[in-house]
């Protein structure tokens, strides 16, 4: 794809009939990919280009193709308009580019991909010169460390020996496809070996290179000072306004007068009433705390240096796994929570546990794998591959499921340190910025705030094919976004609480978790100024995948919310006497 901007989502195959492409003598032969590797839509053949290590070859003739239908050069030429590129690689290295940062700066970085052609020009890329640097052992034995591959436009004739004439083309204008049914293709391609001081071990260093790394401190440095904030009137709250107000309350028990209960002590009796709806929030918040493991695992595996992209689809096959291994953390968190709430059904929340959040995940990617379909994508998800998941959610995920809330269910119920009164009490009329939505809106711009710089690189990455290495940023920006999320909860319930509104269950869940409804929101902003999709089933795939990862930081940041605002009141009404 262009590193400007993105104007189509949809991956072909190399070997796409309509390309037309160079085809090895003996047919395209796949390689065996991981799980993680076929669920992002990597597909690897060996291909006809002929490397011999430290030969050189000038102007070898790759292939020469059949006349190419009419629908087919118009199909390559509306590829070459959405600026499509070849991914092809070396010895496990991708073929790049050196591309500078931007047009003020002299850094460069590797852009993965090889451009089909010009759309400005609007000529194919018939021509490869490819520079592989390899390094010298000192046993003498050689090992590729770099592959760089520049492409050019070349209307190239064959001699009478079928020997392809590059020099003549040099003072001719690039190649351009003409959709009449009669053109052929020539391909060629150049090969330049070169010496290289760069060690084996080294070799991915210049496409894990993080791009200007300030901007990545600048927005650690940016959630930080947030968090610091919110501790500060955390602490503040806790130290100052909570003290004062459980010594008074303590107080006022020992005197002989009776006093009225005021602030937040008056919902004491209402406080831990269980919330409406209370087996979709124990299912949701289950399925939370399993997303909050998987991530965290994810990150720490990759900080440890598990997860090196060098190995193609590792993030993906370890994120699948944790997926179906945590299945037990969602189910024991749920049985927990609706037991708590005074839930009886618990065949009901046992099954919804195991079946809900997943198949409804499984079930949106499913419909989404059939607008790839549709469009002859590499990214559809093979059938035999939708049964395997199937298939391991069956077998794993769900017994650990169901074990995780027997366990649940047999555990005591929690006690809560207050009793619940048999009658509700009367919520008075709320200052406007304290009603339900006004008070989520507000709180979730904080989490948001806190990681929409980073979330700007990683979805470069998603939609640019970029490679993201900034782990260890990323990593931190995650426990950042946990404080975040924990403290904008706790002070938004105990404004409420002030105010003598105990509906704190749903609300603490949408306060922190409106940080996934801003993502999405930005996810429009970004699809409008940063992408340039025209075909419908881009957009809808754009839209599509979206919606998922917004849904998902909903699910998680809300579960935090939730947890740490339960957490904060057991706290703080354990520490006052009541009647």
């Amino acid at each position: 794809m262009s590193s400007s901007q993105i104007k189509s989502v949809v991956s072909y195959d190399y070997y796409d009939e309509r390309f037309h492409f160079c085809r090895p003598s003996s047919g395209p032969e796949k390689q065996a990919e991981s799980l993680g590797s076929i669920l992002f839509g990597d597909r690897i053949f060996n291909s006809a280009f002929n490397l011999n290590m430290k030969n050189d070859v000038s102007c070898q003739l790759l292939c020469h193709t059949d006349p190419i239908p009419k629908e087919d050069a118009e199909f390559i030429n509306q590829c070459i308009a959405d600026e499509y590129a070849l991914n092809l690689m070396v010895d496990g290295l991708p073929a790049a580019r050196d591309m500078k940062f931007d047009e003020h700066s002299t850094q460069t970085y590797k852009s993965i991909g090889v451009p089909l052609g010009d759309h400005n020009a609007n000529v194919l890329n018939n021509h490869y010169e490819i520079t592989i640097r390899y390094h010298v052992r000192p046993n003498g034995k050689n090992r590729v460390v770099g592959v760089n591959v520049d492409t050019y436009s070349k209307d190239i004739e064959l001699d009478a020996k079928g020997v392809p004439q590059c020099g003549a083309a040099a003072n001719r204008p690039g190649y351009t496809l003409k959709a009449d049914g009669k053109d052929r293709v020539i391909y060629t391609y150049s090969v330049i070996w070169e010496e290289s001081n760069t060690a084996w071990a080294t070799r991915w260093d210049e496409y894990l290179s993080v791009l200007d790394p300030s901007i990545h401190w600048f927005s650690l440095v940016n959630s930080i000072v947030i968090v610091l904030f919110l501790t500060g009137m955390v602490a503040m709250i806790l130290i100052r306004a909570l003290h004062k107000d459980i010594s008074r309350y303590n107080a006022a028990e020992v005197q002989e007068d009776v006093q009225e209960d005021y602030g937040w002590k008056l919902v004491h009796g209402d406080v831990f009433r269980p919330p409406v709806r209370s087996m979709w929030l124990a299912v949701i918040v289950g399925s939370g705390t399993q997303l909050i493991a998987i991530c965290a695992s994810t990150l720490a595996f990759a900080v440890l240096g598990f997860l090196s992209p060098s190995n193609r689809g590792a993030l993906a096959t370890v994120m699948v796994i944790l997926f179906m291994i945590f299945s037990g953390i969602a189910g024991y968190v749920s049985a927990r929570l609706y037991k708590m709430n005074g839930g009886e059904s618990w065949k009901t929340n046992m099954l919804l546990t195991a079946v809900f959040f997943p198949g409804t995940i499984f079930g949106a990617l499913f419909a989404l794998n059939f607008f790839l379909i549709g469009s002859q994508s590499s990214g559809a998800v093979p059938f035999g591959t939708m049964v395997a998941l199937f298939g391991m959610w069956g077998l794993i995920a769900l017994p650990l499921s169901v074990a995780g809330s027997y366990l649940g269910f047999r555990k005591a119920k929690i006690e809560h340190p207050v009793r619940t009164n048999q009658i509700p009490r009367q919520i008075p009329d709320q200052p406007s910025y304290l009603k339900s939505w006004p008070s989520i809106l507000m709180g979730g711009t904080l989490p948001f705030g806190a990681i929409f710089i980073e979330l700007y690189f990683i979805m470069n990455s998603i939609w640019f094919h970029r490679i993201y290495y900034g782990i260890g940023f990323l990593f931190l920006v995650f426990v950042v976004l946990v404080l975040t999320c924990s403290q904008v909860t706790i002070l938004m319930c105990y404004f409420h609480l002030c105010n003598e509104d105990y509906h704190w269950s749903w609300r603490a869940f949408m306060t922190s978790g409106a940080a996934g409804i801003y993502v999405f929101l930005y996810s429009i902003y970004y699809y409008f100024n940063k992408l340039a999709i025209t075909s419908f089933t881009s957009s809808i795939l754009y839209f599509g995948y979206s919606s998922i990862i917004g849904a998902l930081l909903m699910v998680m940041t809300g579960s935090i919310g939730y947890l740490s605002c339960l957490i904060f009141l057991q706290r703080i009404f354990a520490s006052i006497k009541v009647d």
